[in-house]
């Protein structure tokens, strides 16, 4: 295979830490280097590489080595380095916003910068469709726990974060059981009911409430009075931090400068709040958070980033930029960036996963 040793790229990845990226990483830069002779720099915290001095490293192989197991990413992440629209603090502590577009387009001349592989999900992907449209070489990787992005069948760190809940709510579960308790827990996912709902089916939730389907409160209360009756005096709710109830709002947590309207979060102590003054069982609230985010990566998050590492290296060496690699029907395909951030995956109401929990005696407050 005819390749070019002066060929040059640079590995970026942004947004909150996922299992999985460090398999994708490693594959970019072992393909880059042992399929095509290529030099490989990482940026590290996203795009701070560009941005600040001495955070832009050369990737070799001994670099990568041994971190196909390991959790988070070893070239750090954050998802408040958006390069548009970056905080700065001023003299007087105040933050304020600088555009710095154009000194990452620099840098990448300067620094003989061939392409860009930009892992992340779609708020870091919409930056790179950005970058895209001035000109710049990019192919995108998706990378979100929540499983949101459309144009790809699943992303790496989901499968992760589905067997951490899981094993949650098997914890959960003994401690329920004991003290006769109603234990509402809340697992992220944003605007998508994806982690909810499939970890609650695994883990035996008796509720689950999603973004997608608003619930009720009376109906999850004729669901723990049923057990209850039933000789079952507990019950595990599992709650998608964008759940609603009919005719209500998201919860949000603290706003700050760079996320006006907040985080999502706090709903589930709304809702154990909502149960506790209308059953007779007491009721905890317990929020899993960053754990969905941490450890070792799954089988399937270790192979799927690997596939993902490469492929996008083999559309770098295809010149096929602007695109973000994809899993369709298990195999390794692309698309368009711009299709990729168009709209979010979120979960069916009639979906044949939702059909069978409800077969089972699921409810999802509705």
């Amino acid at each position: 295979m005819q390749v070019d040793p002066q060929k040059r790229i640079a590995v970026v990845n942004g947004g909150g830490d996922c299992p999985g990226l460090n398999a994708v990483i490693r594959a970019a830069v072992k393909t880059a280097i042992l399929r095509y002779g290529w030099e490989v720099w990482g940026s590290e915290d996203s795009f701070d590489g560009f941005i600040k001095p001495g955070k832009m490293i050369p990737m070799t192989l001994d670099t990568v080595r041994g971190i196909l197991p390991k959790g988070g990413t070893i070239l750090g992440t954050t998802n408040r380095g958006n390069p548009f629209r970056y905080p700065v603090k001023n003299e007087h502590g105040e933050v304020i916003f600088h555009d710095y577009s154009d000194r990452i387009m620099d840098k990448m001349k300067e620094m003989s910068l061939d392409a860009m592989v930009l892992i992340g999900g779609d708020g870091t992907l919409t930056i790179g469709q950005r970058f895209a449209e001035r000109g710049l070489s990019v192919v995108g990787v998706p990378k979100t726990i929540d499983k949101d992005l459309l144009a790809t069948e699943t992303t790496f760190g989901f499968d992760t974060a589905i067997r951490t809940v899981t094993e949650s709510l098997d914890m959960i579960h003994t401690t329920a059981e004991s003290h006769e308790r109603v234990m509402v827990v809340e697992v992220m996912g944003r605007n998508s009911g994806w982690i909810a709902l499939e970890a609650g089916i695994a883990g035996g939730a008796d509720i689950i409430l999603i973004p997608e389907i608003p619930f009720q409160v009376e109906k999850m209360v004729e669901k723990i009075e049923a057990r209850r009756l039933a000789g079952r005096p507990f019950s595990v709710v599992v709650v998608s931090e964008g759940a609603t109830p009919v005719g209500g709002s998201k919860v949000y947590r603290e706003k700050g400068v760079e996320d006006p309207f907040g985080k999502l979060g706090g709903i589930g102590a709304i809702v154990a709040g909502m149960l506790g003054s209308r059953i007779e069982l007491e009721t905890r609230t317990v929020v899993l958070g960053h754990l969905q985010r941490g450890g070792s990566p799954t089988a399937f998050d270790r192979l799927l980033g690997t596939r993902f590492g490469v492929a996008a290296v083999d559309l770098v060496a295809a010149g096929q930029f602007g695109r973000m690699v994809a899993l369709d029907d298990q195999h390794i395909t692309s698309v368009p960036i711009v299709d990729a951030i168009a709209r979010q995956r979120l979960v069916d109401p009639n979906d044949q996963m939702v059909q069978a929990a409800r077969a089972i005696g699921i409810s999802f407050g509705d």
